[in-house]
């Protein structure tokens, strides 16, 4: 969860550290900081809270050299303070660390016994000290690393510095990310390829357990039996502009209005338009013999795996277990034989996701992903990779990625139905029809941004949201009440409208605005009268439906928000823009960090 940037550089690399930084700040913002190497002296400027506040320490107090170090944090253990931002100095090692050494407090309690002072709270420490009495013993950096990693349990990835080597840069990693970049006389790591972006191309992904020794001009990597060992070098294809915000005042606006194209750019590798097919990448296995799928994901990914459920057993009649990934493995699930677990990631590399992945490998099912990194440790691991396009999401609340996902899987179970032999070509012909027409409905349905934002200040002053939906709007409710919560702090809470007089209408007051999502069809008139009940209650109502539901139901509502009309299939991924833009022009009015909420952070590679 947090950014790792580190370079050997022919040339000054301050700049380039908190432009890589900035590149990383959607990992962690608790606080940052950097290291680098002036006059043999391993020196460090670090500061809490967001980047900008490092910024100004270092217009401060100006450092400069050649080879260095930096780390923006998203904080796990010790509060988000200055002594417990990254870098930490023992003696003569300098160390950044993404993740958490779950034995942290024994190997601190021992090092405090034989003479270590700790001048921090994290559990990062420990890894600076432990490998700094290796060298103070007379080991050289990269035996003093060997001996070390062992030792350290849990998920990791480090870069490590050391006085009196300033041709040496080390990093390792063990179930979290680590990218070496190669580069002209320079080699770097990073935390994934984006940081890299405008350094190099030439990246290197290390494996699990791997670690790296580099050099200006070499690379040596070696394997967790210290077996040196080849990895492939890949061009990543990252972009160094991607990531600006063009006219957009947030990320998080510029990828909700990204989404017509990069839903277009992803359905694009699923559709076969001539033939009026949709198509997997090949695959190792036969999906026609595949009797049960497993889902699972977290967060906003979980909510597209609910929506796939509804498609998955409607279209291919396919029975559907969905899984929260932080409780699949506790609970000791029964996997049959000819099952196929489905993860869902934005960034491949969540990190509950990936042990639930693994503990689904010993099970014996076949694997499926979808994701937004092709070369992350789930889609390395997959028997079936499944990519979204949406591009690099630097906003942490998920939007194209998320839509992307919708995109992916409605193809997948539309596949899946034909080979399965639920689905007749006449059928396959008009779910890729419905399909292709998704983009050009997000696009009219953002054509009410204006709407949107006029009427945001109806929902700015509520301390509790309830939003209502049926079948696949009942995900996309929940997934508007995240959206809400994530980045205006207002309590929001998402239910299926059936369940309304089961207990939430206890809520209802002229206090609590509704959100009601209702596209005309099979369950609209069921949704309104679940809706109406809340009225009869005095409850706030915001409707949104296309023309001839709010037609129907829109009076006496508070608001009302119009979508196109759409068939149900693609309802998901157009739905999703006008809870996206509620929930951003809601933050926008209440003044809070909409690229940077609190407490959160993008890739979360920690359980």
């Amino acid at each position: 969860m947090c950014g790792i940037l580190g370079i050997l550089g022919k040339e000054e690399v301050s700049d380039r550290l908190v432009d890589g930084l900035k590149r990383l700040e959607y990992r962690g913002y608790d606080s940052s900081g950097i290291c680098l190497f002036v006059d043999g002296e391993l020196v460090r400027r670090r500061a809490e809270g967001k980047l900008s506040n490092l910024v100004q320490r270092i217009e401060d107090m100006p450092i400069s050299g050649t080879v260095g170090i930096a780390h923006t944090r998203w904080a796990t253990h010790g509060a988000p303070t200055q002594d417990n931002a990254h870098p930490h100095l023992a003696g003569d090692v300098s160390v950044v660390h993404n993740g958490i050494i779950e034995n942290f407090k024994e190997l601190r309690e021992e090092l405090i016994t034989d003479g270590r002072v700790f001048v921090s709270q994290t559990d990062t420490e420990v890894v600076g000290h432990l490998i700094d009495r290796e060298l103070q013993k007379g080991a050289a950096p990269i035996d003093a690393v060997k001996m070390v990693l062992p030792r350290l349990r849990g998920a990791f990835s480090l870069a490590m510095l050391f006085k009196g080597h300033e041709d040496l840069l080390i990093g390792a990693r063990l179930g979290s990310p680590l990218v070496v970049g190669l580069g002209e006389g320079e080699n770097y790591l990073g935390s994934d390829a984006i940081a890299l972006a405008p350094l190099t191309q030439k990246i290197c992904y290390l494996e699990e357990g791997d670690w790296a020794v580099l050099s200006r001009t070499d690379m040596q990597i070696y394997d967790k039996n210290n077996n040196a060992v080849t990895r492939e070098v890949t061009i990543s294809g990252a972009s160094a502009v991607a990531i600006e915000k063009g006219n957009h005042s947030h990320f998080m606006q510029k990828e909700i209005f990204e989404q017509p194209i990069v839903v277009a750019q992803t359905l694009q590798s699923y559709l076969r338009p001539l033939e009026e097919q949709v198509a997997l990448p090949q695959m190792d296995f036969d999906l026609s013999e595949v009797r049960r799928i497993t889902i699972v994901a977290c967060g906003t990914s979980f909510y597209a795996g609910m929506v796939a459920k509804y498609w998955f057993e409607s279209f291919a009649r396919v029975p559907v277990d969905l899984d929260v990934a932080s409780e699949f493995r506790y609970r000791e699930p029964v996997m049959e034989e000819g099952g196929l677990a489905l993860f869902i990631s934005q960034s491949g590399e969540t990190a509950d996701t990936l042990a639930a992945l693994r503990h689904a490998r010993t099970e014996g099912q076949k694997i499926a992903v979808v994701v937004n990194v092709p070369t992350s440790s789930m889609a390395r691991e997959a028997d079936l990779l499944l990519p979204t396009h949406a591009g690099p999401e630097i906003g942490v609340a998920s939007t194209k990625a998320f839509t992307c996902q919708l995109a992916v899987l409605a193809a997948f179970a539309a596949n899946l139905a034909r080979d399965k032999g639920q689905m007749t070509a006449k059928e396959e012909r008009e779910i890729v029809q419905h399909l292709a027409e998704a983009p050009a409905a997000m696009n009219a349905a953002l054509a009410h941004d204006e709407d949107i934002a006029s009427m945001a200040h109806l929902i700015a002053p509520a301390r509790d949201v309830l939003y209502l939906g049926r079948g696949p709007e009942y995900p996309m409710a929940l997934e508007g009440a995240l959206k809400l919560k994530e980045i205006s702090y207002i309590h929001a809470e998402g239910y299926a409208a059936g369940e309304m007089k089961h207990g939430p209408i206890a809520l209802i007051d002229d206090k609590v605005p509704v959100i009601v999502l209702a596209p005309s069809g099979p369950l609209f008139e069921k949704t309104v009268s679940n809706m109406q009940e809340v009225q009869a209650r005095g409850g706030k109502v915001v409707l949104i439906s296309d023309a001839e539901g709010l037609a129907e139901a829109g009076e006496g509502t508070i608001a009302t928000i119009e979508m196109p009309k759409v068939h149900p299939l693609i309802a998901p991924m157009v739905y999703a823009v006008p809870v996206q833009l509620l929930a951003y022009h809601v933050a926008v009015a209440k003044g809070t960090d909409v690229d940077q909420p609190r407490n959160l952070a993008k890739s979360v590679t920690v359980e």
